[in-house]
């Protein structure tokens, strides 16, 4: 009887060292949380300045805001992007001439609906005033095709290869000029059929700003 009393007062005493050391486990065990598996790290971090555009670039996505205004005929789109003070030049050659047209931002919104005929310059070969209102301009000298279709697209460096002098760059120091390019149309004309659109893009107070726009193609 003392034997087996002992047996069982030693199973009990093991019993209850058992259940005391799982409590003392459970105490020094820490509480789970809600914390993600992967800590994030703080925002400073994490964070990272989104790569600032190439002046080249800058004038491309430029360029591509003022040819859809062009091809919408939005002129407040074209004037909001234009220079605030000195306005946009328009050539219609690519020669740029002192004395080619300027069009201030408030001129350039109401430019569809001036029924003014101005004198843009002389026609290549007749010599000939070119005399055409901004809308008959606009036909001949900026839009007479559809530029945001153009074959080829560049930022400073000339495309269309004429005998006509191309200044812009004297003309507007430091400028990114935009060229949009059709090679030609007609087989026949073995690329004398080429014709050019350029914009051009000057830094006025920390941002770039339309300046001119100059049409180019083949000329005597």
């Amino acid at each position: 009887m003392s034997g087996l009393f002992g047996r069982a007062h030693v199973k009990w005493i093991l019993a209850a060292l058992l259940g005391l050391l799982l409590v003392l486990v459970a105490c020094n065990t820490p509480a789970p949380t809600s914390a993600p598996a992967t800590a994030e790290l703080p925002a400073a971090a994490t964070a990272t300045s989104a790569p600032s555009l190439s002046p080249e670039d800058t004038a491309l996505a430029l360029g591509a805001q003022a040819l859809a205004a062009l091809k919408a005929q939005d002129m407040a789109a074209l004037a909001a992007l234009a220079h605030p003070t000195q306005g946009v030049r328009f050539s219609p050659y690519a020669f740029v001439r002192d004395e080619d047209l300027v069009f201030t931002p408030a001129q350039l919104n109401g430019a569809f609906s001036d029924s003014t005929v101005y004198e843009w310059g002389a026609y290549d070969g007749s010599g000939e005033p070119i005399n055409l209102t901004f809308a008959g301009y606009y036909q001949e000298f900026i839009f007479d095709q559809d530029y945001t279709t153009a074959e080829a697209v560049s930022a400073n460096e000339r495309l269309g290869q004429g005998n006509s002098i191309d200044n812009s760059q004297e003309a507007y120091p430091g400028a990114m000029v935009v060229e949009y390019h059709f090679p030609g149309f007609n087989p026949d004309y073995e690329g004398m059929d080429w014709v050019s659109l350029r914009l051009v893009f000057q830094e006025f107070e920390g941002r770039w700003v339309l300046v001119g726009i100059i049409h180019d193609q083949w000329t005597i």
